[in-house]
């Protein structure tokens, strides 16, 4: 997703364009320990026909805490106490629970909790889009729900996640506020079942 200038800068533009967003996704990862962002969530269908459209906001702690709390148009929790990573289904008031470790492994929000990025992860820059530099994210692993991961930075900061599914789905989120190495309360990241909640362990 990058776009490049003229003829004699051809042969050296996108070389260094491409090493720049792949190394600002290793320095994000290596460096920016906790954040707090905005974020809005676009789902497309495969045909690009039908698009949801969510929103909330989103903490992380390295290593392997994190937090999104959808707000509209339906409330959602999914929480990672760095053991387990808990789904909170206010409307339908049920919780859902899986080992961390089965539940991320080589997926998304594996890359910003802080998994291991070239060990589960194939890395390579694409062109700018968007006025962002993208770094795209290919898992190592043959099967999985995912096919790639596209990172979109504005200068150092996380500006935006691109995710496409197994099935062709591509959702977009897009993050605004992001506050990198602020501090941020454990207890984002604590989750308690509330009373009367169906909870499924996965």
């Amino acid at each position: 997703m990058i776009k490049l200038l003229a003829a004699a800068l051809v042969a050296v533009a996108p070389f260094a364009a491409h090493a720049d967003a792949v190394d600002t996704l290793k320095d994000f990862v290596a460096h920016v320990k906790t954040g707090h962002a905005t974020f809005t969530q676009t789902v497309t269908s495969p045909d690009g026909a039908k698009k949801k459209t969510s929103s909330g906001s989103f903490d992380f702690s390295r290593p392997n805490r994190f937090r999104f709390a959808y707000a509209k148009p339906y409330e959602q929790l999914i929480v990672s106490d760095g053991q387990k990573v808990w789904i909170h289904d206010i409307d339908l008031n049920q919780v859902t629970a899986r080992k961390f470790s089965q539940a991320l492994g080589a997926t998304p929000a594996a890359l910003l909790a802080g998994g291991s990025l070239e060990q589960d992860f194939t890395l390579s820059a694409l062109p700018a889009k968007d006025g962002l530099e993208w770094a795209q994210a290919l898992p190592k692993a043959r099967e999985g729900a995912f096919q790639s991961v596209r990172i979109g930075f504005k200068g150092r900061d996380l500006s935006a996640v691109e995710i496409i599914d197994s099935f062709g789905q591509r959702s977009l989120l897009q993050f605004s506020q992001l506050t990198a190495n602020a501090p941020v309360s454990p207890a984002l990241f604590t989750f308690t079942v509330p009373k009367g909640t169906d909870v499924i362990e996965q």
